[in-house]
């Protein structure tokens, strides 16, 4: 048990890791293009397509960079395709959600207080909503709708929206966040592989055909990017969102997820409209401060499963075993007396508003069910209590590492 936790402990930190630069490439290349694009200026000397350059200063040289609205009218002999960031982002963010979700899926993924689900149903789930919403989302931008791009992301906000209502019926608070961060990326990750490059390779190949370039794909492809650059920063906050239970363990996580996907409107208008050069918006200043103290407000309204309600949920078999296994006794009394203050659906410790991580161990079934995380965190580190602060002894931890270990995983 003790190794197995290390193993896939270690796994997730790498693949997160992969994770986190990937998506670092991406998002920077994605935000320094439509810097880029907005910011092009007419020239008196532009070659015969072009609809602007810019000069730009990095690394102690200067830059000259050209657009052409279609295509050159030959094909330059080395070009760079900006791919491989999106779609190492998408890959490495799924083997994440499989390693933490998916095996992890009776810890993280499924909220027996909310669905009576198998572990194998709430991933097949999970994998399903991410296909589906590619779909759906591919269809409206399809439709008539592709013309009136306000409709549009109006539609694809009501999407986000049911989608994040829909998880928090069935999955834990820190899942509903996580999917809906899943799901919008997926949309994006899909629209550069099955849209804007395949877009772009058909102008390449009318370019070397001789053909004169459609600009029609152009245009689709700007749509599908302008949509990736709004929903952006929304994922970056969901996916982070792990870490802060006021946003994931609130009663209405989904709602605080609505209001961040407007955030992201307001402020990516703000930086488009400077890198266009076309004023400073000064009113999506006040827009996000506003929208961003609904959340904070919205993170403290009550709700979820009570104490009592906690206590009176039957626990399950594997739950069950961790309890009956030898030490259960004496690990609880450790877990009560060193963590549960703050680890509570009602904190006791002064200035914690929410349990941390959204952890608690209130009732036997609690702590089984966080049998793994315990061991890592108390067990196997001095990780928890933070700063060892209510005064853990070696002792203490080799105890909680005997009962894991005793209930043989």
């Amino acid at each position: 048990m003790i190794d197995s936790v290390i193993f896939w402990d270690w796994a997730a930190f790498a693949v997160r890791w992969l994770h986190v630069v990937t998506a670092i490439a991406w998002i920077g290349s994605s935000f320094y293009f439509i810097a880029l694009d907005l910011g092009l200026r007419k020239a008196p000397d532009l070659p015969p397509g072009a609809h602007g350059e810019e000069w730009q200063v990095h690394g102690g040289g200067f830059y000259q960079i050209r657009k052409f609205l279609v295509a050159p009218e030959h094909m330059p002999e080395h070009l760079t395709w900006f791919k491989w960031e999106s779609y190492a982002t998408w890959a490495s963010g799924a083997a994440l959600m499989a390693i933490v979700y998916w095996l992890g899926g009776e810890l993280y993924l499924i909220d027996p207080a909310k669905a009576d689900l198998a572990l194998w149903q709430g991933v097949a789930i999970s994998a399903a909503s991410l296909t589906v919403g590619w779909i759906v989302y591919d269809r409206l931008c399809r439709s008539g709708l592709g013309e009136r791009p306000t409709a549009l992301m109006l539609l694809l906000f009501a999407l986000l929206v049911a989608m994040g209502w829909g998880y928090d019926q069935l999955f834990t608070g820190r899942a509903v966040m996580l999917h809906l961060g899943a799901f919008t990326a997926t949309i994006m990750t899909a629209n550069v592989f099955f849209v804007i490059i395949p877009n772009q390779k058909i102008v390449v190949a009318d370019l070397m055909a001789g053909r004169k370039p459609d600009p029609k794909y152009g245009r689709i492809a700007k749509l599908r990017s302008t949509h990736n650059n709004y929903l952006t920063l929304p994922v970056v906050f969901l996916m982070l969102s792990n870490h802060y239970p006021l946003a994931f363990a609130s009663a209405y996580n989904w709602v605080i997820a609505a209001l961040v996907f407007l955030m992201g409107v307001t402020i990516r208008h703000w930086f488009n409209t400077r890198h266009a050069r076309a004023g400073a918006p000064w009113w999506t200043w006040v827009a996000t401060a506003l929208l961003f103290a609904a959340i904070i407000w919205m993170s403290t309204l009550r709700g979820g499963e009570t104490i009592e309600e906690a206590e009176a949920r039957p626990m399950t078999p594997a739950e069950a075993r961790l309890v009956a296994a030898t030490g259960f006794e004496t690990a609880q009394e450790v877990i009560q007396s060193r963590c549960a203050m703050c680890h509570s659906r009602e904190p006791a410790w002064d200035g914690i508003a929410r349990a941390p991580r959204g952890v608690v161990f209130d009732t036997p079934a609690d702590m089984a069910r966080r049998a793994r995380s315990i061991l890592l965190q108390a067990g196997i580190t001095d990780a928890m209590p933070p700063a060892n602060i209510t005064f853990m002894e070696p002792q203490e931890r080799a105890a909680i590492r005997r009962w894991i270990d005793s209930a043989g995983g």
